[in-house]
């Protein structure tokens, strides 16, 4: 067996690796010939000589030509085998036969290469068999069957293993790619889900913070008092959207990293809030919470709509909560001044229905190109809807003026999610 330094130069030249291999079986077939045998009482036949090195000339080409290589040491030793008149057995060419046996069998697929194998084993031991000195089934002849069914064998082995190998290596590569590209559908999704929160959070607070900011402009010389209270709104939201941002960009964080925020995602259970803020900003909100489920808490002082979510999964509690987000800030910045917003919040059987609806603009002509605008709210809501399996419906209201978004989320019962 070679070592790895010298398995490294014989695969980098092949060639001079076939012409070694051809020396060593010349070498072979010329010395066998004397092995029990006296040198002055049988010399070498011209004859043989000119097989055997015929023979190992085609061997140096082996791996070009390997069938052809084949053909030629088998004829060479059939000639080989036929000069025998002094009685010595000179089969020994046959050695060259046998190493292009096993590099056409290595190379060749299977089902060929049993085919070959066996036409060649058949027809060499049948040539040295009839042709060779007598008898028939001399320990050479015989041994001629056995040397050639060992090469197909080992040629049959060693095919088999770099089948198996290109096999393993292209499973590894098949997996290697896999990974990459299951992690670059995962950085995907993930940038679009805080690209999502970071749009649901800025255009909630930053319309709220234009509108106060706006008020306090306008009546700051004739209204100081409303100005202040406008600017404190202005400070609140924009508070308010920091610490949204903040919770939002700690998604990113590494492992490790210090002042991980801590603070839960919002949900239902800041309704309320929400809400007020809209009201603060001069929009008209109308909410009306119906269907509370059987597993909720009494409702007493709590906030209404947090006692019809009852216990959401956190998914659905988000989404819920920012597709309200949503739709109540396209209405402030889309219906225009006067609008009223009405928000419909439904728990029925295994299912959270969410209805938001405005009656437009008073004057009749929508704000800022009405509330279907060229933004990416609607886009958000309906990705966030569909990735839960919900279903979302917008556009205009039938027979009146004014927009209408409706989601439905589908909510598993609580023995399902126990389960």
């Amino acid at each position: 067996m070679t070592t790895p330094a010298v398995r490294g130069p014989l695969r980098a030249h092949p060639t001079a690796a076939d012409a070694v291999v051809a020396a060593i079986v010349l070498a072979l077939m010329i010395g066998t010939v004397f092995v029990g045998h006296r040198v002055a009482a049988h010399p070498l036949s011209p004859l043989f000589v000119a097989c055997a090195v015929l023979a190992a000339a085609a061997l140096a080409v082996r791996r070009r030509a390997p069938r052809t290589v084949l053909v030629v040491t088998s004829v060479l030793t059939a000639v080989g085998a036929a000069d025998a008149a002094d009685g010595v057995p000179r089969i020994q060419v046959a050695l060259s036969a046998v190493v292009a046996l096993y590099t056409v069998v290595s190379r060749t697929e299977r089902a060929a290469a049993l085919r070959i194998a066996a036409v060649t084993i058949t027809a060499l031991t049948g040539a040295v068999m009839l042709l060779g000195p007598p008898p028939w089934y001399s320990q050479e002849n015989v041994g001629m069957l056995a040397w050639a069914g060992m090469a197909a064998a080992a040629g049959d082995a060693v095919r088999s293993r770099r089948a198996y190998i290109a096999a393993i290596e292209e499973r590894a590569l098949r997996a290697e790619r896999s990974r990459e590209e299951e992690a670059r559908r995962r950085v995907a999704e993930e940038r679009l889900r805080i690209a999502r929160e970071l749009h649901d959070v800025v255009a909630h607070h930053i319309a709220l913070v234009n509108v106060q900011a706006g008020v306090a402009s306008h009546v700051m010389d004739s209204r100081p008092d409303q100005a202040k209270q406008a600017l404190a709104h202005v400070r609140e939201a924009s508070r308010s959207a920091l610490d949204e941002l903040r919770s939002t960009v700690g998604l990113l964080r590494q492992y490790g990293d210090s002042e991980a925020p801590t603070e839960p995602a919002p949900g239902m259970g800041a309704f309320d809030q929400l809400v007020d803020g809209f009201t603060r900003a001069g929009l008209r909100v109308a909410v009306t919470v119906t269907g509370a489920p059987a597993d909720a808490p009494a409702a007493g002082d709590e906030d209404p709509a947090a006692s019809v979510a009852g216990a959401l999964p956190a998914a659905v509690d988000l989404t819920a909560y920012r597709v309200l987000q949503e739709a109540l800030t396209n209405v402030h910045k889309h219906a225009g001044p006067g609008a009223r917003a009405e928000v419909v919040i439904l728990r029925a059987p295994g299912s959270l229905v969410l209805t938001v609806l405005d009656d437009g603009p008073e004057d009749g002509v929508p704000g800022d190109g009405g509330t279907a605008g060229g933004g990416h709210g609607l886009v958000g809501m309906r990705e966030r809807v569909t990735a839960l399996g919900g279903t979302i419906e917008t556009g205009p209201r039938q027979g009146t003026a004014g927009f209408r978004v409706r989601v439905r989320l589908p909510v598993p019962s609580c023995a399902r999610r126990l389960r």
